[in-house]
């Protein structure tokens, strides 16, 4: 047999070995892809049930969590009501002694603008519990100097007057009561007629003639020939008016709050009050220089 040359013996082990390289490979790439099967069956069998046990682990941890951060926040709501509600309540609190405050102020300049006015002032301690009667019970009587038939006051206008009074409390009969009544008369025209109370918030001006012209919105002022009030206090404000014979139907809203009375003056006497100029026409300031000295009267 001839021999191979050596030039076509390096092509043969070059071919031998590209050969051997392939099949390896072939192998290697069957074997891999035999456990890259097993792998991914291996994964789908078990992943499930993976899934399961971490939705359900999730679930509870979430359950637990979630129970006790409510625990914490309803803790937390009933905590911020509680202070919520004692915010409000001294909110309130401030408000009412602001407004206390106020009211006493107002007293206060009434009083200094009436140095020479003996007056009381007195604190609203009760109502009357008869509704037939409209009453209120002052912290001050005959040992403070108030006796029956003085006239009771705010610095807005006509409360009422003394009815009885006792060592130390009076009673006061409101405006608005039906046997209540005060002499009074328009500020503009001065016409005169007594305002009564109705058992109602609206006064009844009475006996004012069909022929005499009222104004709605007119002041009503006291007139000081009941003997209990001084001239020119305010008494109401003319709301509602009807035509009638002989006498006309005029209602008229009181210039103090009698709903909400909670501090009042009683006056000690007749001795005139100076009043607003807004409620006092000018006629009213002539006609007081001619009958002042009528009604400084005392009780």
């Amino acid at each position: 047999m001839a021999g191979i040359p050596s030039r076509h013996k390096s092509l043969i082990l070059l071919a031998g070995v590209i050969l051997l390289q392939v099949v390896l490979l072939a192998v290697q790439i069957k074997r891999d892809s035999q456990g890259r099967l097993l792998r991914v069956w291996t994964v789908g069998a078990v992943s499930p049930f993976q899934r399961a046990g971490a939705k359900g682990i999730g679930n509870i941890r979430g359950t637990w969590s979630h129970y006790f951060a409510l625990q914490n926040t309803s803790r937390e709501n009933e905590q911020l009501r509680s202070e919520n509600d004692q915010l409000k309540m001294q909110v309130n609190q401030l408000q009412s002694k602001a407004a206390e405050a106020d009211r006493l102020a107002a007293l206060l300049n009434f009083r200094q603008s009436q140095r020479n006015v003996p007056m009381l002032a007195a604190r609203v301690i009760g109502t009357s519990a008869d509704t037939a009667s409209q009453t209120i019970y002052l912290d001050h009587g005959e040992r403070d100097g108030i006796r029956r038939n003085m006239g009771v006051i705010t610095p807005d206008g006509v409360v009422g007057k003394v009815i009885e009074s006792y060592r130390d409390t009076a009673q006061v009969l409101l405006l608005t009561d039906r046997e209540s009544g005060v002499g009074a008369m328009l500020s503009d025209s001065r016409i005169q007629s007594p305002v009564g109370g109705t058992g109602e918030p609206l006064l009844s001006m009475k006996y004012i003639p069909t022929d005499d012209t009222v104004n709605v919105g007119e002041h009503v002022v006291t007139s000081g020939m009941d003997r209990i009030f001084p001239r020119d206090l305010p008494v109401g404000i003319v709301t509602e008016i009807k035509t009638g014979r002989p006498f006309q139907q005029v209602r008229v809203r009181p210039a103090a709050n009698l709903q909400r009375l909670e501090e009042v003056i009683v006056l000690l006497t007749l001795h005139p009050l100076e009043q607003k100029k807004e409620l006092v026409a000018p006629s009213a300031e002539a006609a007081g220089k001619t009958v002042g000295g009528t009604a400084a009267v005392n009780p």
